[in-house]
């Protein structure tokens, strides 16, 4: 049996790609993945706002080989104790999830033999901080621009991108509203790896999206 492609390093990684339980529209999530992995992401998150447990682990079992085999990360949002007993390499965790549940550092987190890695969102400097000094492996820096994945939070504009380009010592990625139109304006403020949710699974041929956006990223 040959061993699994080795994952990138987070500072080597480009392009974080999603499959989303709210852009599916009845559509195989195993043949999603694929598309995303085929078009070069690095990244490809499980995320499920709302869905039941039994809901997200069915998307994690029909995502996980793919990634698995790909060499791509699986990366699971907001279930921590179910990404470490399905073995998903990477958790992403907001800061609502983390710091107001009364964690201060990654190893503050329970785990049961299994530690995946751990992304923290941001929406501030001092909370990019924060996730730094938390120990976070890599933080989202966003919504850069509005976006219909976090209703109701307030873009934090190229400004933030700016500053976490100048002042940041782990990876990052931006994160938010991103698509074909606006990317070269992200990646000129100094964003290096980068998001991509409903401009992705929204485009006609995602596989083809992903290709595209992944070339235009330094």
């Amino acid at each position: 049996m040959s061993a699994e492609p080795k994952l990138k390093p987070f500072a080597d990684c480009r392009l974080y790609g999603f499959v989303d339980s709210a852009y599916l529209d009845s559509r195989d999530p195993s043949i999603l993945a694929s598309a995303l992995c085929d078009g070069g992401a690095d990244l490809v998150q499980v995320r499920a706002k709302d869905a039941s447990e039994s809901e997200v682990r069915r998307l994690v079992s029909a995502v996980l080989p793919i990634t698995r085999a790909a060499g791509v990360w699986c990366v699971l949002n907001d279930h921590w104790t179910l990404g470490c007993e399905l073995g998903v390499p990477c958790v992403h965790l907001g800061q609502e999830d983390f710091f107001d549940a009364g964690y201060r550092s990654v190893t503050d987190l329970p785990s049961a033999g299994f530690r995946p890695a751990m992304g923290l969102s941001s929406h501030a400097p001092e909370q990019f901080l924060r996730a730094e000094a938390a120990g976070a492996d890599y933080v989202a820096v966003g919504p850069v621009f509005p976006t219909g994945t976090k209703p109701g939070r307030a873009a934090v504009t190229l400004d933030y991108v700016r500053w976490a380009a100048e002042h940041a010592t782990r990876p990052w990625f931006a994160i938010g509203g991103i698509h074909e139109g606006n990317l070269d304006e992200v990646i000129a403020a100094g964003a290096r790896r980068i998001c991509v949710v409903s401009a992705i699974l929204r485009a006609p041929d995602v596989g083809a999206a992903t290709r595209r956006m992944r070339s235009r990223i330094p």
